[in-house]
């Protein structure tokens, strides 16, 4: 393309940029609201987008430095279908454990297929069939492509759609080894990539959930609106997901020096640990929750603390549930004898019980009666029932002590961008995916995937860079780099100068907009801001004739006077600098 062609595509009045000036009543969060207003993205259906050319824009500058950081460690990219057939999936296992994020339908043959939601079959099955020895090991390939999850809840935008452009990353290795070395150059590489972005996060432990695997990792956006919670020590390195973290356990407690007779209390209408502890005269704390949940092999009873909260993924983990739900009504009657709020660990047969590590440290606490209005005061464990497993199955609390330098932890807010996991054998031994070893033996591979969240990382920018006015991006992700915006088009000495700056930018090769739209001032400030272009070059008649234009800063808000020869040397030499 020549360089004339390139310089009317830059042009406000060339570019699909339908901006609005009210928030849509669909859109939830900053994110949301803004590329939209912003003319970035369009919703076709619940959780399904479409990219316009700002909001491409933007997407393609994110996948140039993910490309450059994938091929910087030695990973090659390949193209895998998305449309994947299901015999892939029953031979790993996930054709019906996926659930119904899976998005299933046959041809007209009537072969079953599926939208791929990730590519681990897919990879593993290419593997299988063109790695034979060990002496092309280890290897890793990866893709940027659309992938398709049908949420039950499609909110937010772009951090939770059904269908999202994603970078996932396969690793093949003859062992252990392999796997965390490439594991660390992927973590290394991640590092980069969102600093590359501009963007503020940290990495924290995390649960492998369906994916499957033995270690996690989330690389996490951190930003007041993020939907995950984070738990972080500032005394040492410690940081984990919600999902994954914990506290250290009090080994020790505080013990009641005599178990207290056991007592039956009327509490009448009273049924949440708030009410009850009102109604008692107690602290949270010194009440036991039961929480009933069901899973595929039958029902079990979990035991936390007043002021705790299940965390049930890790309960998922702990007792090897692929289904956990807590039980309905008539299945809390059947089990206790008592209607739901009201349930307690006393009396239970044929049920087993979960307790946290909390609940060990208790003497004399108060737990529901099993019957309507009713709590059993002085409880003791052994003494009034057992606990078949004691485990940490509670979320943390900020100020509970770091489970490895007993600091208080603290909990922030993010969103997360990427995940990095080891997955061992996990795919290759039901997929039977071998290759020969030095001693010439079958074996199988040891695998890793990774993968980063295109459209979220994006969404995820936008909440943490912005203002009352819009978008702020940071360099990197902007769509363009600089703003000209002449006050009157109509204004020859206005446009003369206003093209010579815009062409020297374009010139050299410094993403640049001129708004040459017949607008009011008002209006051109109003979009610059919204589209969060970081720079903007005001060249208006009156400046002119003292010899300035002004520059300002999108960020800062700063707004200062400079020549027409001094703010183009200044960007050319702002550009440089970030270029090296």
């Amino acid at each position: 393309m020549n360089q004339d062609a390139v310089g009317n595509t830059m042009r406000y009045s060339r570019f699909i940029i339908p901006t609005l000036r009210e928030d849509p009543g669909e859109a939830e969060v900053v994110s949301h609201k803004l590329m939209l207003r912003a003319g970035m993205t369009r919703k076709l259906a619940a959780g399904i987008y479409t990219y316009l050319p700002l909001g491409l824009r933007i997407m393609n500058k994110m996948i140039k430095i993910v490309r450059e950081e994938m091929e910087r460690i030695g990973a090659q990219e390949l193209l895998m279908p998305a449309v994947q057939p299901d015999e892939l999936w029953q031979e790993s296992g996930r054709w019906d454990l996926y659930g119904k994020e899976l998005l299933r339908f046959k041809d007209r043959h009537g072969r079953e297929f599926c939208i791929g939601p990730t590519h681990e079959e897919v990879i593993t099955d290419l593997m299988r069939r063109e790695i034979r020895s060990y002496r092309q090991l280890p290897i890793t390939l990866y893709q940027i492509q659309t992938k398709f999850r049908d949420e039950i809840r499609p909110r937010f935008g772009l951090m939770r759609g059904r269908e999202f452009l994603m970078k996932d990353a396969y690793s093949f290795g003859r062992d252990e080894e392999d796997a965390r070395e490439t594991y660390k150059s992927m973590h290394d590489a991640y590092t980069r990539i969102f600093n590359r972005c501009g963007l503020k996060f940290r990495a924290v432990e995390a649960d492998t959930g369906l994916i499957g695997g033995t270690f996690s990792h989330e690389f996490m956006v951190m930003a007041d609106t993020g939907e995950e919670a984070v738990v972080s020590c500032g005394s040492c390195e410690y940081a984990a997901n919600m999902e994954r973290a914990e506290s250290k356990v009090d080994e020790g407690g505080t013990k009641a020096e005599k178990d207290e007779e056991i007592k039956r209390v009327v509490t009448p209408r009273v049924k949440s640990v708030e009410e009850v502890s009102a109604f008692l005269g107690v602290k949270p704390d010194k009440l036991v929750k039961t929480l009933i949940y069901q899973t595929e092999t039958g029902p079990v009873a979990v035991l936390v603390r007043g002021d705790h909260e299940a965390n049930e993924v890790r309960l998922k983990n702990l007792i090897s549930a692929n289904e956990l739900m807590l039980s309905d009504q008539e299945a809390i009657e059947k089990i206790t004898g008592g209607p739901s709020g009201f349930s307690g660990p006393v009396g239970l047969k044929g049920i087993k019980i979960v307790a946290d590590h909390a609940i060990g440290q208790l003497s004399n606490f108060i737990v529901g009666g099993n019957e309507k209005d009713v709590h059993l005061v002085n409880v003791n464990i052994g003494r009034d029932f057992k606990v078949d497993q004691f485990s940490y199955v509670r979320k943390v609390l900020a100020g509970d002590p770091c489970p490895k330098c007993e600091s208080p932890l603290s909990i922030d807010r993010g969103i997360e961008v990427g995940q990095l996991f080891i997955l061992g054998k996990k795919y290759s031994e039901p997929m039977s995916a071998k290759f020969l070893n030095r001693n010439g033996e079958e074996v199988f591979f040891f695998m890793g995937c990774y993968g980063i969240g295109i459209g979220r990382t994006i969404a995820a920018a936008v909440e943490q860079n912005h203002d009352k006015d819009g978008i702020i991006w940071p360099i990197p992700l902007a769509p363009f780099h600089v703003q000209v915006i002449p006050l009157n088009v109509n204004n020859e000495k206005v446009m003369i100068t206003s093209e010579l700056i815009y062409g020297s930018l374009l010139g050299v090769g410094i993403d640049v907009l001129i708004d040459d739209r017949d607008e009011r001032p008002g209006v051109k400030f109003k979009d610059a801001d919204l589209i969060g272009t970081p720079y903007h070059v005001i060249v208006g008649e009156k400046n002119l004739n003292e010899g300035f234009v002004e520059f300002k800063d999108r960020r800062t808000r700063e707004l200062k006077k400079v020549t027409v020869e001094e703010i183009i040397d200044h960007l050319k030499g702002l550009f440089n600098r970030r270029r090296r």
